[in-house]
């Protein structure tokens, strides 16, 4: 896997923080070139200035047009990984509209707007990709409060499954990692709380929550040529949530 990185442009989007971050910087040390997208400028900058080889791009995935710009003016990819995301916790009864849009323009139709460039010039590349999307739990089991977001991976899952029929065909492979919780620095924030966390807990075999870098070993894995006949399935790292 190591050796498969170097030299590889890799795409991540939501790279500068979280399991963004944590995947980014573990392609950059296995040798990739890594290139990544975020409306959150601050974050981006502190990212170049630890990381100065790594690309950093700003853009709100959120606006169709100026995305579809910016990603075509990056150039040819070996591999995408769709990890930008939200989660606007409001119960059924309570969602509104503008929430449920919001979610989806990010977790949805940005994976599709994004996608569509980057495989594009895979396939007038004759590039035999990956792209990994980052999808939850949540798209297979009910989360309370979680409407909007729950609705929006059961999408992305539904369209993983599209995207890995018609660009089968190219050798570009489409799949998802499907994550419990993962402690990054603002998920121990809010599962720190034993009140909260022990529900979740409870549902999970393994009685664990999960690390970044368990998620990031799914997603090398999935991008990478171990993987090269693996194409639209969805990946639990849950511990066995989805078992019970």
């Amino acid at each position: 896997m190591d050796k498969y990185f170097e030299g590889k442009r890799i795409l991540v989007t939501g790279g500068c923080q979280g399991i963004g971050r944590g995947l980014v910087l573990e392609l950059w040390r296995l040798g990739a070139n890594v290139v990544t997208v975020s409306n959150n400028a601050e974050n981006l900058n502190k990212l170049k200035e630890e990381y100065p080889s790594i690309e950093i791009v700003y853009v709100d995935l959120r606006n169709w047009n100026k995305t579809r710009e910016v990603i075509d003016a990056l150039g040819v990819f070996d591999g995408l990984v769709n990890n930008a995301g939200i989660a606007i916790i409001e119960p059924f009864l309570e969602c509104k509209k503008e929430s449920l849009n919001e979610t989806l323009d990010v977790n949805v139709n940005a994976v599709i707007n994004v996608s569509q460039v980057v495989a594009k010039k895979m396939i007038e590349n004759k590039r035999k990709g990956s792209i990994v999307n980052i999808s939850s739990q949540a798209s297979k089991a009910a989360l309370k409060d979680h409407v909007a977001y729950c609705a929006s991976k059961g999408a992305l899952d539904a369209l993983t499954r599209v995207m890995a029929l018609e660009l089968g065909p190219f050798g570009i492979r489409i799949n998802t990692v499907n994550p419990t919780v993962i402690m990054t620095e603002m998920g121990r924030k809010v599962w720190a709380e034993p009140s909260k966390s022990k529900e979740m807990l409870s549902k999970i075999p393994l009685g664990r929550f999960g690390e970044v870098k368990e998620v990031v070993n799914a997603v090398l894995f999935l991008l990478c040529d171990s993987a090269s006949l693996i194409s639209g399935v969805q990946l639990p790292i849950d511990g066995g949530f989805l078992a019970t």
